[in-house]
């Protein structure tokens, strides 16, 4: 199903993205390029994507220096779907700056450049509090670019990401067909709980980019499901 903008023909948007090759960012690319509401689409890469669109433009960064490119980092919009994972980057330094020092050097830019929009990909539990590295890790994410002090800041905390992985995760593939089962009896509090697919995050990342609603939102994976 395609999901339509309003007035979509008075909107001229460009959309800036971290994170493309990934499983949320993917998805969301494939919107942002078949959907009206953005006109022009920038993403940031390591290694160019095979992928080619009349609205995409690439970059090739290096995320160490991200000030480098400050300059070319301007539009309405930034989504960042930067995320790694312990067998990527077993080094915890090197998983801090992915899922931590990255992003908020790019709400940093964002500010500084007068982006209006910044649309962050945490997870489920992000908690500065929490005893776990990575919920922990998450949670000091999202309150570091709160203080940023961002005009709009939509924060996304899905549940188990399902969806087509590139990479083989047999721990992951069990725990999308358990949740299967156990989805349905995760209702009232635990509903956001529930396992969640990326395009799902992806089409609510897109349709909430549309309405430009000021100020700071955090949303859970069920609130996710009803945005989308």
């Amino acid at each position: 199903m395609r999901i339509f903008a309003k007035n979509w023909s008075q909107m001229v948007k460009r959309a800036i993205m971290a994170g493309a090759s990934g499983l949320v960012g993917s998805s969301l690319l494939e919107i942002l390029l078949n959907e009206p509401g953005y006109n022009e689409v920038l993403i940031f890469v390591r290694k160019e994507l095979p992928l080619k669109h009349n609205k995409l433009k690439q970059l090739r960064v290096d995320f160490n220096t991200l000030d480098e490119y400050s300059a070319a980092i301007t539009g309405d919009v930034i989504f960042c779907c930067l995320g790694s994972t312990k067998k990527k980057t077993p080094n915890l330094d090197d998983y801090k700056k992915v899922d931590h020092d990255y992003p908020l050097k790019l709400a940093q830019i964002a500010l500084k450049n007068k982006i209006d929009q910044f649309h962050l990909v945490s997870a489920i539990g992000a908690n500065v509090s929490s005893s776990n590295f990575y919920t922990k890790m998450k949670g000091e994410t999202e309150e570091d670019i709160i203080k940023v002090g961002l005009p709009v800041l939509q924060i996304y905390r899905p549940s188990l990401l399902t969806g087509d992985r590139k990479e083989n995760r047999p721990l992951e593939i069990f725990f999308t067909g358990l949740m299967k089962i156990l989805n349905p009896l995760l209702i009232g509090n635990l509903k956001k709980y529930r396992s969640i697919s990326a395009k799902t995050v992806a089409g609510a990342m897109y349709k909430q980019s549309l309405k430009n609603e000021r100020g700071v939102y955090i949303y859970s994976s069920d609130k996710i499901q009803e945005l989308s």
